[in-house]
């Protein structure tokens, strides 16, 4: 009797850079990408979202391949993610494939370090695999759960920022005053997670590297964010590379928070979620 093969994945979204730590610190989001995989004998792809390949140029089935074939697989996306928002979609689809292909036939994979490859850069797929916030270090990335808490609103407006154009935004050389203010406030921001210090967390968003060289791209987002301590956030940050707006709450605070932005930012849809402990999931069907 042949083996008759089905996994269903779960993939987090993500928020990387957070404000000053470009290109090295993320988190986990609530909202999920989920993928069923399943040898029915042929290759066939459904997804739920518009304007996603149906074939193998599909980012979960490309994923899948680099450690088996699709031939006999059919894949099925479900996702919250909304995608070219600067929310890790990518990385969710590449780590759910990965996993899936992974788990189905126990290779052990190093989930991450193909991701990686596979992504081009380490913080959203970071998130994607291990959960919580994440720090990628140059050998190793080391994690931290959220505090319970520091709460999470994303504020989403109708354009979409390519994440190419984000990227050429930013030149090779950044000043020096620039550099140190990034580092003092990553430093800090880190800390203030491991502590749960939310006094700390707040003094640490403010960034000098990326989000100001892109705000001919989303000026908009960065008047949400320049808002944000009068909504009544701890402060906010540009999600990943835009448009989408990360606002980081005291819980008791976030109903408020939410309510506010939507009066004053119509045309964002605005979201509460959660910052998440929980990487990649796999299970057997």
């Amino acid at each position: 009797m042949a083996l008759h093969r089905k996994r269903v994945v779960r993939a987090p979204a993500s928020s990387a850079n957070l404000g000053a730590g470009y290109d090295v610190l993320a988190v986990s989001l609530s909202p999920v990408l989920e993928l069923e995989v399943e040898e029915t004998g042929a290759f066939s792809v459904e997804a739920d979202l518009p304007d996603v390949p149906l074939d193998r140029t599909n980012l979960c089935v490309q994923a899948f391949e680099r450690l088996h074939p699709a031939d006999r697989f059919a894949f099925r996306i479900r996702s919250q993610i909304p995608p070219a928002a600067g929310l890790g979609s990518s990385a969710a689809a590449i780590v759910a494939g990965l996993a899936a292909a992974d788990h189905m036939f126990e290779l052990d994979a190093d989930l991450f370090a193909l991701a990686t490859e596979i992504e081009g850069h380490p913080d959203n797929v970071a998130a994607a695999v291990y959960g919580g916030f994440v720090v990628c270090g140059p050998e190793r990335v080391a994690r931290i759960a959220p505090p319970p808490e520091l709460e999470a609103v994303i504020a989403i407006p109708p354009q979409t920022v390519p994440t190419a154009a984000a990227r050429r935004a930013i030149p090779a050389e950044i000043p020096l005053a620039d550099c140190v203010h990034n580092i003092a406030a990553t430093a800090q921001l880190v800390l203030g997670l491991e502590r749960g210090d939310l006094s700390l967390v707040a003094a640490a968003l403010a960034d000098r590297i990326h989000q100001p060289r892109r705000q001919h791209l989303y000026p908009r987002s960065l008047e949400l964010v320049a808002a944000a301590r009068t909504l009544g956030a701890l402060g906010a940050t540009i999600s990943g590379a835009g448009p989408t707006v990360l606002l980081w709450c005291e819980w008791q605070q976030t109903g408020r928070v939410v309510e506010r932005a939507r009066a004053r930012f119509p045309d964002f849809d605005v979201r509460r979620v959660n910052f998440s402990d929980h990487g990649v999931d796999v299970r057997a069907l």
